[in-house]
């Protein structure tokens, strides 16, 4: 290992060493959030038939043109197809079919003409209006044709592909397995939210690093698997990160450290750990660890709140993406303008937690605040971490600088800081 790495080293070492998730056929509704693993070619035409886009009466475009209030058009109604049913006659000139939205058009007709335009005549029916003349009709294949692909392998998988895969009969997709991640805390001055009489008198501290941690993996689309709170020694250390024997990424927090309390990295290389680096030329966040145990990758985050969830963001967050197929694991940055000067020490590369929003001249971000790495509310009022570069102590208000929007759906290939 080297000294203290720039955060882009870091992130880009981190996703050499990860592995995308072997494939799986998932249930239909399980499969939000997933990434396709193989291509879909549609094996029909959708719509499979040309059909009414409304209710009214199927007719021909030539019989109703010119239709109106004053010069009616009456046609014979020879049947009626409801949703579901399949005309049994063709139309000629001067017929029509009373006909519902999505039953199949019968042979001849090429207008829907909608009810509101007619006396809704069961037998004959009166053409008040000729507006509709060649339209209202689904044609088929206008959506998807017989033998097109319709999704891409790598396709992430939102509510409207899971329509789509619904409409071709896919009933189990092939997407890449989430990957289950083993979080562990640790620490003698922290426990879990079981025990609210020690939290409440002061004397603990809450593990909400935990609770912000698997959320945080869950949100990111990760199986999170919870290893407990280990003790500030060798021993429980060991006894809880051996617990993660069928993780395929494992997150620490706290302990990586300088401190005499802080055992993780003894207590990694006894288990064997292949070192990648431990330290970042950044703040929030500078004690960071990553390696690979067993084959599996470790990251190790800070121990201070904030800290923990600028690390995940900016490591965690694109490595689960990359092991779940995504080709775009990082968010991506805009440019806004600073609302108020920034003064920084010492000389690191910043990500301050701000607010961005919609300006006279476009982005504008002010910071949220006191910029402690122990201040948790102030990730919950930010959207956005400002990127300060390293050795960038004093800057303007009015000034542009990159911004990664925690809530913008976009994302790259590469990292943005």
């Amino acid at each position: 290992m080297t000294g203290p790495l720039p955060a882009r080293e870091a992130a880009l070492r981190i996703l050499a060493d990860v592995r995308r998730q072997p494939t799986l056929r998932v249930p239909l509704d399980d499969a939000l959030g997933g990434v396709l693993a193989e291509d879909i070619v549609s094996p029909l035409d959708i719509p499979a038939w040309t059909n009414s886009a409304m209710d009214g009466y199927a007719t021909r475009a030539d019989d109703v043109r010119g239709a109106s209030d004053a010069a009616p058009v009456r046609l014979r109604v020879i049947e009626t197809v409801p949703a579901g049913a399949f005309p049994a006659r063709a139309i000629a000139r001067g017929e029509c079919t009373r006909i519902f939205t999505g039953a199949p058009l019968p042979e001849g007709a090429d207008t829907v003409v909608r009810q509101e335009d007619t006396d809704g005549g069961s037998e004959v029916v009166t053409i008040v209006n000729g507006r509709d003349a060649g339209v209202n009709i689904r044609r088929a294949g206008e959506d998807v044709r017989r033998g097109a692909t319709v999704l891409a392998a790598g396709t992430p998988l939102g509510a409207a592909h899971l329509g789509v895969l619904a409409s071709l009969a896919v009933a189990h997709p092939l997407v890449y397995r989430r990957p289950r991640v083993a979080i562990l805390g640790s620490g003698d001055e922290i426990v879990d939210v079981d025990r609210p009489d020690e939290i409440l008198s002061g004397r603990k501290t809450a593990s909400s690093n935990t609770h912000t941690l698997l959320a945080l993996t869950r949100e990111t689309g990760g199986h999170p698997e919870n290893l407990g709170i280990a003790r500030d020694t060798p021993e429980s250390l060991r006894e809880h990160l051996l617990r993660a024997v069928d993780a395929d990424l494992i997150v620490t927090t706290a302990g990586i450290s300088v401190g005499e309390h802080d055992h993780v990295r003894t207590v990694l290389d006894g288990l064997g750990v292949i070192h990648r680096f431990w330290k970042l030329r950044m703040r929030p966040g500078a004690p960071v660890g990553f390696g690979l145990l067993g084959g599996v990758p470790w990251i190790g985050l800070p121990g201070n709140p904030v800290s923990t969830m600028v690390t995940f963001e900016l490591f965690v967050r694109p490595a689960i993406r990359a092991m779940m197929g995504h080709a775009l694991p990082f968010r991506r940055a805009r440019h806004v303008r600073l609302a108020e000067p920034v003064t920084l020490r010492p000389r690191l590369q910043h990500f301050l937690r701000a607010v961005v929003s919609e300006g006279a001249a476009g982005l504008e971000a002010r910071l949220t605040g006191p910029q402690g790495s122990g201040i948790l509310t102030s990730m919950v009022k930010a959207n956005a971490l400002l990127i300060v570069p390293e050795g960038q102590f004093d800057t303007p208000a009015g000034a542009t600088l990159p911004a990664i929007l925690l809530d913008d759906p976009a994302h790259q290939a590469d990292p943005p800081f």
